[in-house]
């Protein structure tokens, strides 16, 4: 689903780190070594058609990397 955060990102929450990340060897091997940490949070994206609505994402977060392979988890 293709979509774009509108404002910024709110209740901020790790999920898991390290060890505790089940695709942590991907995303090493296609980003790089990293501390990652997977998170959450609520944001106002638009969508492809252009409605903008709550929903919660999901990404992967590293220091010196950044935000990468956000995810719509659910409608708020």
């Amino acid at each position: 689903m293709h979509f774009e955060i509108v404002d910024g990102i709110a209740d901020v929450e790790t999920i898991a780190t390290g060890s505790g990340i089940r695709e942590l060897a991907r995303l090493r091997k296609r980003y790089g070594r990293g501390r990652w940490r997977k998170r959450k949070g609520t944001a106002d994206v638009r969508l492809r058609g252009g409605e903008v609505v709550r929903a919660e994402i999901n990404w992967y977060e590293a220091t010196g990397i950044g935000k990468r392979e956000f995810k719509i988890k659910r409608f708020l």
